[in-house]
C-alpha cells in the first residue's frame, strides 16, 4: 500500500468523524485535499460556485443531522468567502469544521502572493483556529478541532500550508478515538432545590423556550401542565414547542405575536428554557427570573437573574416534575390563553379580506398557501428580512418539519445555500427555500449548484423587487426609503436558462396550482411570486426610536399581519378554557 500524505491523513480523520461532504471551490493551495477527497469513496467532494454557500450549506448540514459537517476554501480570497457563513454556523451552535488552506509555508509572512493569516482571521466565529505547521502534528491538532466543534457545538477552523499537505504523514500515526457527540448535562442538586422551591412559593409561572428546548417537547408539556404555566417561544424555539402545546402563548420579538409578552411580564417567576433570546427590551425586569442553559456563558447575559442553572432542559425538567408541587390554580393560564386567542383574532383579519383577488400578490398569503402544501416533514430554509417574518407568522411546525434562518447572525442571502445543505442529507425529503429577491440574488450563482446535482430544492422567491426589511427600519425611523429599490428579471425565465423549472406567478388564483406542480417536478424548481411591496402594516403606536436594526427597544408590539394557522390552534387552546 502506497504510503499516505498529510491531505489523505485528513480526509480519513474527517470520515471517521462521519463527515460525509466536504462543500468548497477547488484551487491550488487546497488540490492534494480534494485529490484525497477524489480518491475516497467514504466522502463527497460538493463543488459549489461560492465559498460563502459552502459554509451556509455546511451549517444547514449540522444543524438538520446534529453531526459534523465541513467546508473548505483555498489559500486567500478563497478561505476569506468562508467567513460569513462561518459566523453564522457559529452563532447558530454548528457543528463545523472549516479547512483554510493556506500559501506554501516557507512564505508565511513575507507578503506572498494571496496571503492572509486566516488562523487570526478565523478566532472571533470559531471555538478553535489553529494552523498545522508539521505533518507529526496533524493528526493531535485536526482531532482537536472536531472535539471542539462537537463537544462546543460550533466552528473550527483547521488552516493547512498546501506543501504541507502534500507531505509524507507520519508513519504510525495514533488512530485516537474521536469525540462525536455530546453529553448530558444534569444541574447540581443546590440549583435544583433552589429552583423547586421558587417555582412552589410562585402563584404564576411562564416558561419562555428557546432552541435548547429540542428534544425536551414532552418533559416542557409535562413540567407546564403540572404547574399551570403559559408556554411562549423565541423564534428559534418555535419549531421546537409550538407544535401539540396546549400552553402556547406565541412568541415575543421583534416579529412576536401573541400574549407571550404579557404571559412574561405579568407572572410572578420567568423561567428561561434553553434561550439566549437577544432582546432584552422584551424581557421584564420586576419579576423574578430564572434561566436554566447548558452554556454556561449565556447565563444572565440578557437579563438580571434571580437563578442561574447550568444544564440541558431535558435532564433539568426531568429533575423538576417529581419534585415541585402541582398548582391547582390554572386562571393564569387560562387569562393568557384567552389573552392569546384574542390577540390572534384582531391581527388576522387585516389579511383575511379579498386576498384571493388583492394584486400584486400578499406575501402572507403566499406564505399561508405555502403551509398548507408544503409536506408534513418539510425543511424550510428562511431568508433573513420579510421571509423571516412569513416563516415566522404562517409555517407550522409539527415535529417533524425544520424552520432554519440566520436567526442569529442575521445574514442576507442565506436560505439558498442553507437548502443546499439540507438536501443533501436526504434527497427524498422535501427542501423549500423561502427567499427574498434580494437574498436569492445576492448568491444567486448558485442555483446552479442545484442543477449541477440535479437537487430537487424549491425555491419560492417572495419577489416585491425591494430589501423590504431595511424598508421597514427606515420608515420606522422616520426616513425615506432609499437605496433598496431591486429591478429584478423574470427570475422564472433565469431559472429555465439555468436548465431547471420555472414559473412566475402574478395572480393569487394561480399560485396555489403552481407550488404543486413545483413540488411535484422531480428536480430543482423556482417559483418566482410577484409580491405587494406594501404588505406590511404598522401599528400606530410605533416610534422612532423602538427600532435599531433588528431589536426593538420599548415596545411590544412591531409588525401587525396574520397568522395562518396559528389562530386555530389557539381557538382549540381556548375550548379547554373553563367559563366561569
Amino acid at each position: 500500500m502506497a504510503k499516505q500524505n498529510v491531505a489523505e491523513q485528513f480526509v480519513d480523520i474527517l470520515t471517521r468523524a462521519g463527515v460525509k461532504r466536504l462543500y468548497g471551490v477547488v484551487g491550488d493551495s487546497l488540490n492534494p485535499v480534494v485529490d484525497a477527497v477524489r480518491r475516497n469513496s467514504a466522502i463527497d467532494w460538493i463543488h459549489v460556485r461560492h465559498e460563502e454557500t459552502a459554509a451556509f450549506a455546511a451549517s444547514a448540514e449540522a444543524q438538520i443531522t446534529g453531526g459534523l459537517a465541513a467546508c473548505a476554501g483555498s489559500c486567500g480570497p478563497g478561505n476569506l468567502h468562508l467567513i460569513n457563513g462561518l459566523y453564522d454556523a457559529h452563532r447558530s451552535m454548528a457543528p463545523v469544521l472549516a479547512l483554510a488552506s493556506h500559501i506554501p509555508s516557507s512564505e508565511i509572512g513575507l507578503g506572498y502572493f494571496q496571503e492572509t493569516h486566516p488562523d487570526r482571521l478565523f478566532a472571533e466565529c470559531s471555538h478553535y483556529s489553529e494552523m498545522i505547521s508539521s505533518p507529526q502534528q496533524m493528526p493531535r491538532l485536526l482531532q482537536t478541532a472536531i472535539q471542539n466543534a462537537v463537544g462546543r457545538s460550533g466552528v473550527s477552523v483547521v488552516t493547512l500550508p498546501g506543501d504541507i499537505a502534500d507531505l509524507p504523514a507520519p508513519e504510525k500515526a495514533a488512530e485516537t478515538a474521536l469525540v462525536t457527540s455530546r453529553p448530558s448535562v444534569r444541574p447540581g442538586d443546590a440549583e435544583i432545590d433552589r429552583l423547586v422551591e421558587m417555582i412552589d412559593e410562585a402563584g404564576k409561572v411562564t416558561l419562555f423556550c428557546g432552541s435548547g428546548t429540542a428534544g425536551a417537547h414532552a418533559e416542557v408539556m409535562e413540567f407546564a401542565g403540572k404547574i399551570k404555566s403559559p408556554v411562549g417561544h423565541a423564534l428559534r424555539g418555535k419549531e421546537w414547542i409550538q407544535y401539540d402545546n396546549p400552553y402556547d402563548v406565541g412568541m415575543s420579538g421583534l416579529l412576536g405575536y401573541g400574549a407571550a409578552y404579557e404571559a412574561t411580564h405579568e407572572c410572578d417567576l420567568l423561567i428561561l428554557l434553553g434561550t439566549d433570546f437577544p432582546y432584552n427590551a422584551f424581557l421584564p425586569d420586576d419579576v423574578k427570573i430564572a434561566q436554566v442553559d447548558v452554556r454556561p456563558e449565556h447565563l444572565g447575559r440578557r437579563s438580571k437573574l434571580d437563578l442561574a442553572v447550568w444544564g440541558d432542559v431535558r435532564e433539568t425538567l426531568r429533575c423538576l416534575i417529581p419534585r415541585v408541587k402541582e398548582k391547582k390554580n390554572r386562571r393564569f393560564l387560562d387569562r393568557m390563553l384567552k389573552k392569546h386567542a384574542d390577540a390572534l383574532e384582531g391581527v388576522v383579519k387585516a389579511y383575511t379580506r379579498k386576498v384571493e383577488k388583492h394584486t400584486p400578490i400578499h406575501p402572507e398569503y403566499v406564505a399561508s398557501v405555502l403551509d398548507e402544501v408544503a409536506a408534513d416533514d418539510a425543511v424550510f430554509t428562511v431568508d433573513t428580512g420579510m421571509c423571516n417574518v412569513w416563516a415566522a407568522r404562517y409555517i407550522s411546525p409539527n415535529g417533524r418539519r425544520r424552520v432554519i434562518g440566520s436567526f442569529s447572525h442575521g445574514s442576507m442571502a442565506n436560505a439558498l445555500p442553507m437548502a443546499i445543505g439540507a438536501q443533501f442529507t436526504d434527497r427524498k425529503r422535501q427542501v423549500v427555500s423561502m427567499s427574498g429577491d434580494g437574498g436569492f440574488s445576492m448568491l444567486m450563482g448558485d442555483f446552479l449548484t442545484l442543477v449541477q446535482y440535479d437537487l430537487p430544492v424549491k425555491v419560492v422567491l417572495f419577489n416585491n423587487s425591494s430589501l423590504g426589511m431595511v424598508e421597514l427600519e427606515m420608515l420606522v425611523a422616520g426616513l425615506p426609503s432609499y437605496g433598496t429599490a431591486n429591478k429584478n428579471p423574470d427570475f422564472a425565465a433565469v431559472a429555465r436558462a439555468c436548465g431547471a423549472y420555472g414559473v412566475r406567478v402574478e395572480k393569487p388564483k394561480d399560485l396555489a396550482g403552481a407550488l404543486k406542480d413545483a413540488f411535484k417536478h422531480k428536480g430543482p424548481a423556482l417559483v418566482d411570486v410577484v409580491t405587494d411591496p406594501n404588505a406590511l402594516s404598522i401599528p400606530p403606536k410605533i416610534k422612532a426610536e423602538m427600532v435599531t436594526g433588528f431589536a426593538l427597544s420599548a415596545s411590544k408590539i412591531v409588525l401587525d399581519g396574520g397568522v395562518g394557522r396559528m389562530l386555530q390552534m389557539a381557538r382549540s387552546n381556548l375550548r379547554n378554557v373553563p367559563r366561569f
